[in-house]
């Protein structure tokens, strides 16, 4: 069997339902079941069926075994096994979640293709210096410029004093009165003192007024 041949047959299979992103892989390296194995995408269920259709047709008419065919019920992801080929139809968003490219795209086959593709890109290929150089012009062409800030006006040397005064009075934390002192030293300054005197007991009292010398009363004529 020539894998050469058998590769071209399925891949005119795929190019007339369309399929896209053809791509092919050498896996001999790999695996000792297969030797290549070929993805392609279907827009939606009914492609992908009409795709692996068209692969089984084509590899039967070409005088191969009749492949063998997984996954036809909800058409998501095929696989057509096609002996020393290994065919995987896939729908977009399934082929971009499990990424076969990087288990198998050691090794990619150049096929001319009927859509105008004459290289297949291995998965996760190093860009060459001259795209980044390219991509690096274009992405500093898009970025705005930035303004410069204006400059602030020269102060004269009381300007500069004024200013450095006022900053300093700002950044200076706020002094706080203690809470309910103050109204006990202005307000009552009196009954706080009141409060402080010893008031005189009883005795005491009796005791001036004894000492306390009497006062004389006139004589009248």
């Amino acid at each position: 069997m020539d894998i050469r041949k058998l590769q071209r047959v399925i891949v005119d299979g795929l190019e007339d339902v369309k399929a896209q992103n053809i791509v092919v892989f050498n896996t001999e390296h790999l695996s000792a079941l297969f030797e290549r194995v070929i993805i392609a995408s279907g827009t939606s269920n009914r492609q992908t069926k009409s795709l692996a259709s068209s692969v089984r047709e084509a590899v039967k008419g070409a005088g191969y075994p009749v492949p063998r065919t997984e996954g036809e019920g909800n058409g998501e992801w095929i696989i057509v096994d096609c002996g020393a080929a290994v065919v995987h139809v896939m729908q977009p968003t399934i082929r971009d979640y499990y990424h076969l490219e990087e288990i198998w795209g050691d090794k990619p086959v150049n096929m001319k293709l009927a859509t105008g593709s004459a290289r297949l890109v291995k998965a996760a290929e190093p860009e060459a210096p001259a795209k980044k150089a390219i991509a690096k012009k274009a992405a500093a062409k898009k970025a705005p410029m930035k303004k410069a800030a204006p400059r602030a006006p020269a102060r004269s040397p009381v300007g500069k004093a004024v200013a450095a005064k006022t900053t300093a009075a700002r950044k200076a934390p706020a002094r706080k009165a203690p809470s309910g002192k103050v109204v006990t030293r202005v307000v009552g300054v009196k009954s706080s003192a009141a409060k402080r005197a010893p008031a005189k007991s009883a005795p005491a009292r009796r005791a001036a007024a004894k000492k306390a010398p009497a006062r004389k009363t006139s004589s009248r004529a």
